[in-house]
């Protein structure tokens, strides 16, 4: 092992893992790890359960050997949160909840643990939470984790690959008992407010329905296509819906609210509406299939290994070369870095007039 020359600022780096959990997050941790230890000589410390191990300063030290091994596995050895915000941090104070900002008390934490600088694996929450201790002079690189592809500044988020991976699976399963039941099969996926999930899993599953936040549809456009199909001799229709799909009218189905989380909004539901309102204008048997969180398990896919290995090697070198205030990012073929403002100040949503959406109407797939 030879070690390359370092910034002498850098001696230690602390890497945490915020926000949903997405499939590649060990991915990422084990390459941050070994290369800052391999290239560089570096000493890694892992926080527990996101920005929580900041605040409680409850963390462990990561060597080659505690992440040998963890590359194929699912989930995150550090664990996660979509809570502890530092600077909106929820305490209870005679009985009632409120917020509090604690990141002078996290910062002060960093530096009594000897921590140079953060490698922060996170979606749009986690590191707009991540610039702000930049602005507060943390030196911090993001790195893009999201299952539902939605952060603009970046091709592609590891954790969506293994997602659409399970949706289309889902699919296919699912063809096989409408066909047998001549029944319309619904698929609820994840997305929040981006279609990337429904719009990939539904064009390789060979979805007739896929219902998108970025297409409002209505009911009776649906019900359109499921009959068009039916006079076709075609007895069985496969609807995807992204659980942020709107109607025409702008509504959403939320299930609850978090108000501690970033983004409150805890959508779901939205299959079983349209379920009932399907079967309500066709006459045909409607079942209904949320996907859920066994979009953000399992082992992550091949693509979804390579792709975080190399956005853990990218984080470490841009630590190590004083690009604070970054994220590593795909563009085209390459592992580039852009800054953390511009990477968390646009929602990437799925174009409703792009090629893809294109393709999909061209081989009679209905956005309802």
């Amino acid at each position: 092992m030879s070690l390359n020359k370092i910034n002498s600022n850098i001696k230690k780096i602390g890497v945490l893992t915020g926000g949903g959990d997405a499939p590649g997050l060990n991915a990422v941790i084990r390459a941050v790890v070994k290369s800052a230890i391999r290239q560089y000589g570096l000493e890694v410390v892992g926080f527990i359960n996101g920005f929580s191990g900041i605040i409680h300063k409850d963390y462990r030290e990561l060597t080659e050997a505690n992440v040998s091994g963890i590359l194929p596995r699912g989930g995150t050895i550090l664990g996660t949160t979509n809570r502890d915000n530092p600077f909106r941090y929820a305490v209870e104070i005679n009985g009632e909840k409120t917020f509090q900002d604690v990141s002078d008390q996290a910062i002060e934490n960093l530096k009594d643990l000897g921590i140079d600088a953060l490698a922060i694996i996170g979606g749009d929450g986690s590191l707009a939470i991540a610039y702000e201790f930049y602005k507060k002079g943390i030196p911090v690189v993001g790195i893009p984790k999201t299952i539902d592809n939605d952060l603009s500044a970046t091709d592609v988020t590891f954790g969506f690959d293994t997602a659409l991976t399970t949706a289309s699976e889902a699919i296919d399963k699912l063809h096989t008992t409408a066909e047998s039941h001549h029944r319309v099969m619904i698929l609820e996926v994840m997305g929040r407010y981006a279609g990337w999930i429904a719009l990939h899993a539904g064009i390789a599953g060979g979805a007739d329905v896929i219902l998108l936040p970025e297409k409002p549809f209505t009911i009776e456009r649906i019900c359109a296509k499921i009959q068009e199909r039916s006079n076709m001799g075609k007895k069985f229709s496969i609807v995807v819906v992204a659980e942020g799909a709107k109607l025409e009218s702008g509504e959403m189905v939320v299930q609850r609210m978090v108000h501690e989380s970033h983004d409150p909004v805890r959508l779901g539901g939205i299959g079983n509406r349209i379920g009932e309102d399907i079967e309500r204008c066709t006459g045909m048997e409607t079942r209904v299939t949320v996907l859920g969180h066994l979009q953000r398990g399992g082992s992550p896919t091949a693509y979804d290994r390579i792709l975080g290995t190399r956005f853990g090697v990218k984080a470490v070198e841009l630590l190590v070369d004083g690009k604070y205030g970054h994220m590593v990012a795909l563009k085209g073929a390459e592992v580039q870095e852009v800054t953390l403002d511009s990477a968390i100040s646009q929602l990437k949503q799925v174009d409703p007039h792009g090629e893809l959406v294109r393709a999909a109407e061209a081989v009679g797939v209905s956005f309802g």
